[in-house]
């Protein structure tokens, strides 16, 4: 059974900054996808950001337009975490994000769908106030 726990969610005021981690254990993989999503209150649960990589890929990254140049999705390369280091944040960055993984290099179209990631974190909120 794949475990995920985050960390690193918080209030924080407008412009700051604040870095989300994601620790996966529970199994080794040799392909795998990593994503960050959100949900804000009355929201559906959206994309934020994303990473795959593989035994035979370097791997590539994923970013909602919003978060663009503000988020930075990264991995340790030694162990499946996977970190969002956000920046510049705006109040409209407010939800809990959670975080995901699929055991499998998913294809660009399907990076956005919630639907093809097997297992979930319990969600961290941040709160940014304005």
């Amino acid at each position: 059974q794949v475990q995920l726990v985050e960390s690193g969610g918080g209030l924080v005021q407008a412009g700051g900054s604040l870095r989300l981690s994601c620790a996966a254990s529970g199994r080794t993989f040799s392909s795998v996808s990593m994503g960050w999503f959100r949900q804000a209150p009355g929201k559906e649960r959206e994309l934020v950001a994303a990473i795959r990589w593989s035994s035979w890929s370097g791997g590539s990254t994923f970013y909602e337009d919003s978060v663009k140049g503000r988020f930075a999705i990264s991995r340790d390369s030694a162990e499946t975490t996977v970190y969002l280091q956000m920046n510049s944040l705006k109040p409209e960055d407010t939800a809990v994000y959670y975080c995901a993984i699929s055991p499998s290099f998913l294809a660009d179209q399907r990076m956005g769908n919630k639907q093809t990631y097997d297992y979930w974190g319990q969600g961290t909120q941040v709160t940014v106030s304005s």
